[in-house]
């Protein structure tokens, strides 16, 4: 990347400390080695400071508007350290003036037919998943496509791309709802008004399908954005500012995804309806600060999810 684009700052999850303070370098420097197109270029000087090109001292950005990329290496780290059946994604956007303008993630491990059984409720045995992978793409007025990484050496691009849309359900009870593992059903705002169950047979009155998924945001977004899901809640992490208590969230977990929903036909707000902010950290542009949490849906639902949001919950 800084090949290409030298001129454009990176915002990045990951600095080069953890490893600088172990013996892991070593390890790192052999891995990226082998796997680069230039591998006479590659040293131990040379991967560290492409990891800094993107942490948290490595530039000051100032109020005034600004074009940037947003790099998450892996979203979802306890999927990654779990291995092959865990969904972990590999996230870049590009960020121009505030608006994110292209989006493109992978997830190794997607496999297309579990999300089908999950959404009609089909039960496999045994662990026959096909483990495709997937990688998603989007720019913005061009919509959101997605392929099988499995397909990409073995078919011709062009015709192996398939665009993506989001749903097309219209009525609450019978849409398909994620959350993250960490936060339980009864501590978002639409459990006043639903119970939430896994199993598609069992939903009865005042119920909703909650959609089994693995760690991370990302892969939610691609679930709303493929369609696999009609809605993803995320509740922010809170702090007091100023005798304030405000919701933030970092930069990489939500660039991608915003824009691949987005150009897909859905809609991403905070819980008040307002849209995701990426200038509001003016020095650093690396965290958001969404009003009470994300809402991402297939935009059919989302006005009806806000209006219970605010009947059902104080956002601050």
């Amino acid at each position: 990347m800084n090949r290409l684009f030298p001129s454009i700052p990176l915002v990045a999850e990951e600095d080069s400390s953890f490893l600088r303070s172990t013996n892991l370098v070593g390890a790192v420097v052999d891995v990226v080695a082998n796997k680069a197109t230039f591998r006479d270029e590659v040293t131990e000087d040379s991967v560290l400071k492409a990891i800094d090109r993107g942490g948290k001292d490595a530039y000051n950005f100032g109020p005034n508007p600004a074009t940037y990329w947003v790099l998450d290496p892996i979203d979802g780290t306890r999927g990654f350290v779990k291995g092959v059946e865990a969904l972990y994604v590999v996230a870049l956007a590009l960020v121009v003036e505030g608006q994110i303008v292209l989006g493109v993630m992978g997830c190794p491990n997607w496999d297309e037919d579990y999300f089908v059984n999950c959404v009609t409720g089909v039960q496999e045995t045994g662990n026959n998943f096909s483990r495709s992978g997937m990688i998603m793409v989007s720019h913005v007025g061009c919509g959101t496509w997605k392929q099988r990484l499995s397909d990409m050496l073995t078919i011709e691009l062009s015709q192996s791309w398939t665009r993506c849309f989001v749903d097309g359900c219209q009525v609450l009870k019978e849409a398909r709802f994620c959350t993250p593992e960490s936060q339980k059903w009864e501590s978002f705002p639409l459990s006043s008004s639903f119970n939430a169950k896994t199993d598609s047979e069992k939903i009865g009155n005042g119920d909703i399908l909650l959609v089994p998924a693995c760690c991370g945001s990302l892969c939610k977004y691609m679930m709303v954005a493929s369609g696999r899901a009609s809605v993803f809640l995320l509740r922010a992490t809170t702090r007091k500012v100023m005798k304030k208590i405000s919701g933030y969230a970092p930069a990489w977990d939500h660039a991608v995804g915003i824009i691949c929903v987005h150009e897909a036909g859905g809609k991403v707000t905070d819980w008040e309806g307002s849209s995701i902010d990426f200038a509001a950290d003016q020095v650093a542009r690396r965290t958001i600060f969404p009003s009470g949490g994300f809402l991402v849906t297939n935009q059919c639902l989302h006005n009806e999810i806000l209006g219970l949001i605010s009947s059902n919950s104080s956002i601050n």
